[in-house]
């Protein structure tokens, strides 16, 4: 897998396979990236699991605060890695146990190591984007701001 592009077919059949999120590093501090990506997720139908051990037992956005993804309780299809590259080779690790279906590393998270780890046991691997902003490109929604999102436009599509 080319780490430094994907396709929108990946992207898409990705988010589309995906219910539920494990956010690792969520924060209940409402001007936080992370708490951001969370409600907008929320909003789009995602059950967002938030994980974080100095929020352990409390609420960020009305679901309850794991310490680890061991101690979520529910099947997780996509870990969501809100942490630096460093720490996202253990957080990898722990997604590949808990039979994560894939491991998204947000924008300025990579570790190549750790995604060779996660496709070697059969997870989609997804480094240096961010779910909320290719969720809102690839719906359209971007272009509302005047992005180019390359998913709307005038010229006819190649088939």
């Amino acid at each position: 897998m080319n780490h430094d592009a994907y396709t929108d077919d990946f992207l898409r059949d990705l988010l589309g396979g995906t219910r539920t999120v494990a956010m690792v590093g969520a924060s209940a501090n409402w001007n936080r990236p992370s708490y951001f990506v969370m409600k907008y997720l929320q909003q789009k139908g995602f059950r967002v699991i938030p994980v974080n051990p100095r929020e352990a037992g409390k609420e960020i956005l009305g679901e309850t605060v794991h310490a680890e993804l061991k101690d979520v309780p529910d099947p997780v299809d996509m870990v969501d890695v809100f942490r630096n590259s460093e720490a996202a080779g253990a957080i990898t690790d722990e997604a590949i146990a808990i039979g994560a279906k894939s491991v998204w590393m947000q924008i300025g998270v990579r570790n190549d190591e750790a995604a060779a780890r996660a496709e070697d046991a059969g997870l989609k691997v997804v480094m240096n984007r961010c779910p909320k902003i290719e969720y809102s490109r690839l719906h359209g929604e971007l272009s509302w701001g005047g992005f180019n999102s390359r998913v709307i436009s005038s010229k006819r599509r190649k088939l």
